[in-house]
This record gives C-alpha cells, structure tokens and sequence, in this order.
C-alpha cells in the first residue's frame, strides 16, 4: 500500500545464483551505490542472480535451514462471480536470493493464481507489489486484484471488523493470471542470512529492485512462463520501485514487459519535499476536492478551474515570495476561498499547507482530522487541544488489524502454506531502515520511465490516482507525464482518476472503472 512513512535511502544490492550442475552461473551488474542517505519528505562490480528452489540449491546452511520458508503449497481453488466460475490453480512459496559465494540471503514470498485451462503461452501474467517501503502486497490483493476481496468500506474500515474474504467480481484474474510478491521483510519474506551488510543492501532503492526484479525472472523460468506477455503493477512506493524493475527486466533480466501499471505512484521525491513549490501545487486539486466533496459528489473534470489556477497564477505568485505581500496575501484568500480553511489561518500560512496542517484544519472546530490515504475520511483528534500534532490516519490505520488476519487465515488455511514467524502486513522496521539516498541523485523513477517507454515502442503506461489522496496527489503524475516526449504520448501513457483516496479501489466504482482500463491495456 501505500503507506505513509518517511524513511532514508542510497543503494546496492548483491543477488547471485550458486553455481552447481544444477543451476548455471547467471550474473548481473551491481548497482552503483548512491551519497549519504537522508530522509526525504514524502512517503517512501557483477553479481549473480538468485534461484529460489531447493532442488537446484547446493545444501544450505544451517542458519538458512532454521529460518527457511516451508515448500512450496500449489492448491485447486474457485470463486463463483456472477456470470461466470473461476477455476485456477494457487501457489504460495517462495524464492530463495543467494549472493555471489552461494551463501543463502533471503526467502522472498509469492502468491500466485494461474487459470486452469488457459495457453500458458498466450496468457498474460502481471506481478504486483505495494509500496511503504515496507509494505506487504495484501493491500492489492486484498482490496482489488485477488480473486478474494476484503471489504475497505463501511463496517469493513475499523478495526474491530470480521476479517471475512469474499468472491471478488472485479479480479483481474478474467484476463490475467496473478503473481504477488512481498518484497524481503514484508508478508512472510524474511532473511536468511546473518550478515548485517547483507541485510541492509536489500533495504536500499536499488538493492530492492534487483532483487524484485530477480524474483520474477526466476519465477518466470520455474513456472515455464517466459513466452507469456508480461505485466508489471505496483502502488504508492511502487511508482519508484516499479519503473525501475521493469528497466532492470528489460535490460538485465533479459524480460520483456508489456505494459506498467501504477496505482497512485509517487515518481520523484523532489516534487514532496524541501523547498520545492510544486508541493503545493499539486495538493491544491487535492485539498478542493476534498471541501467540494464534502458538499456532494466530484469528480476530476469538477476540478478543471483549480488545475487551471494551480497551474496558473497560482504557481506565479507562489514564485514570487513572502517578499511580495500583495501576491502572497492574494494566494492565501484564494487558497481559503477553494478548501474552507479559515481565512485567518490560510494568510498565517500564506496560503501555503502542509499535508499535516490541512488535516487538522479542515474541520478543526469539531475536533475531527481527515484522513492522509483518503482526506474525505474524518476521525476523532486524540488530542485536539494540543498545540502538536498527535494523530494518526483514520482511512489507513483501522484496515491493519482485518487485512492483516485476512492475509494469515487465507494463507495457511485455504491455501495450506504455513509459515513459522509474524505476518508483516506494515514493517516499521523495513520503512524505518530503508535507504533512500540523497544528493545529486534524489530517488526517483522519470528517468526509467522514459527510458522504458524509449526503449520498446509497444510498452504502456497507465496510471490510476483518487481525488482525495494526500499522500500522492494526482496532479503531480499529470505534470510528470505532460512533460514526457511525444513518443510517450497519450495512445501509451493515460492518466485515470476516480472518487476516493489512496487505495481508491476501495469505492466499488472506482474499483469497476479501473479494472476496466487495466483490461484495455492488456487486449
């Protein structure tokens, strides 16, 4: 998912396959590794490449038979959906990532729905991920791809609720078979290896992405798949992460991908923090969806005048400063007039809000805070009379408890894959350790997609943001993607925004719609 915390980062990651009989030296570069590593505001020599089955391994250590994840667990399964009766085939197991001596590093875990009956040939498979870092996939799965669905609404969106799987009508799995990937750290992925060194390269920007990267490709060639079409899709952290794990397919893996798709991406932390401008361009779309929804329904094209203005003379009288008091007095009436802040407190700010100052604002005088994922989500301020903030997000931290035992009872019960250890659904360690890097190379992924989109003319893009995410503003994509070159252009790169917030899929609408999109990509 998404998730909402602000981490470090920089680079490296050592992944190899053992050379044996059994499993051939297969190597790739290493990436360069980043400057120093600094928090950004906002969320989130050669070596080989890695095998994940047993059978192929040399006799692991007995560290890495104490903490390996059990065999794989492959089960006939179905869902009745109106109209229709999927029958397909799971898989939950893993892929063990090995360094360049052949010492084991980490179990990285899959959850995989394949249709029985289909051409594996001519069957399309996409491989999804959540974001954070840190983040497991069950937020995909769970709320919008998989073949089960656990309800984000309603009585569903507190913690308290039944964690009860239901047959989901909108699965992807019509036209696409399924493989989630729960990065190391997350899900039940866990290390392998008592290396402290090793331990933290997997926890850096590209470190992460060799070693996804990897895990597809190997899981490609254990399940005879590499003639299929492939597809890449991942959410929040996974605008940064997925990009670059494709660039890395294409161009060391030896995978070719068809299409990308990104749930709302964060693509270039530089838009979200420091003294960047374009921080409070794209949340203002965002905040005035936000007040316009609280009086009825909107949509984007509701919003065409404040993009305009954001865009605008906006953005002319951000430019010209605290030193210009007329324009900054002007953009803060504005700013007021559009969201429903008190006009007191927008010109204390100068119009110019912080994710964090616009939720406690909003609705202040009843001692309510919005949520960060989805701002048109209200919930109590535990200390509402606190000159600090001490709050939490009410649209993301009651889904953790449900989603959390959903994920565990489905995996060793009806898919009979039994892990020892916690389920990760959030790691706080993960997100707090990660290594963003910084410098002259701040983490982004524009550079990838362009490269990506160069590189193979076939390749799509699409994108589905929801109005009301303050996390990663829809506007911020739009720009990026108005600035790529006419080989990009709208026939491969679009653009979808429906009502609601991070996990937009959550609205049964907006979750129809974007199924929808995602089926024309892959015809």
């Amino acid at each position: 998912m998404a998730n909402s915390f602000a981490t470090r980062l920089a680079a490296a990651l050592l992944v190899a396959c053992l050379a044996t009989a059994a499993c051939a030296d297969d190597e790739a570069p290493q990436p360069q590794p980043s400057p120093t590593a600094q928090s950004p505001a906002g969320q989130k020599g050669r070596a080989g490449r890695g095998e994940g089955s047993p059978a192929a391994s040399a006799t692991p250590a007995p560290a890495a038979d104490q903490h390996r994840l059990p065999p794989d667990s492959t089960t006939k399964q179905s869902v009745a959906l109106p109209g229709r009766t999927l029958a397909f085939t799971a898989t939950a197991g893993s892929i063990r990532v090995f360094d360049d001596k052949g010492e084991p590093l980490a179990d990285i875990a899959t959850t995989a729905y394949q249709l029985d009956g289909a051409e594996k040939a001519n069957r399309p498979v996409t491989f999804l991920f959540n974001g954070g870092p840190g983040s497991s996939s069950a937020w995909l799965q769970f709320g919008s791809v998989g073949p089960w669905r656990l309800s984000f609404q309603g009585d569903g969106a507190v913690s308290s609720a039944a964690p009860d799987l239901s047959p989901n009508a909108d699965t992807w799995l019509d036209f696409t078979d399924l493989v989630f990937i729960d990065p190391v750290g997350t899900g039940y992925s866990r290390f392998v290896t008592t290396s402290e060194d090793a331990r933290k390269r997997f926890f850096t920007v590209d470190g992460d992405v060799n070693a996804v990267a990897l895990v597809i490709r190997r899981w490609l060639e254990k399940n005879d798949r590499l003639t299929s079409p492939k597809y890449v899709a991942g959410e929040s952290y996974g605008g940064i992460r997925g990009p670059k794990v494709v660039r890395n397919l294409q161009m060391q893996q030896g995978v070719g991908v068809r299409g990308l798709v990104l749930i709302s991406p964060v693509l270039d932390f530089r838009d979200y923090a420091g003294s960047s401008i374009l921080q409070y361009v794209t949340r203002l779309p965002t905040m005035t969806a936000v007040a316009r929804q609280a009086k009825g329904p909107v949509t984007r094209e509701d919003l065409a005048d404040v993009e305009r203005y954001a865009r605008g003379d906006f953005l002319l009288d951000l430019v010209k400063g605290l030193a210009d008091t007329e324009a900054t007095t002007r953009l803060a009436d504005k700013v007021a007039s559009l969201t429903g802040i008190e006009p007191a407190v927008s010109r204390r700010l100068a119009g110019r809000f912080e994710v964090g100052e616009f939720r406690r604002e909003f609705d202040r005088k009843n001692g309510k805070v919005t949520g960060r994922y989805d701002a048109s989500v209200e919930g109590f301020d535990p200390y509402p009379d606190s000159s600090y903030f001490h709050f939490n997000d009410p649209s993301g931290d009651p889904l953790m408890a449900p989603l959390t035992s959903a994920a565990v009872d489905l995996t060793t019960r009806k898919l009979n894959w039994r892990p020892d250890g916690s389920y990760q659904l959030l790691s706080d360690s993960v997100n707090r350790g990660w290594d963003f890097g910084h410098g002259v190379n701040p983490a982004e992924s524009v550079t990838q997609l362009r490269q990506m989109l160069a590189l193979d003319p076939k390749l799509k893009l699409l994108i589905g943001h929801g109005l009301f995410d303050l996390a990663t503003p829809y506007l911020a994509s739009q720009i990026i993607l108005d600035q790529l070159p006419a080989f990009a252009g709208r026939d491969r790169s679009k653009l979808v925004v429906y009502p609601g917030g991070h996990m937009f899929y959550s609205r049964d609408g907006s979750r129809e719609a974007f199924r929808k999109e995602v089926e024309a990509l892959m015809e």
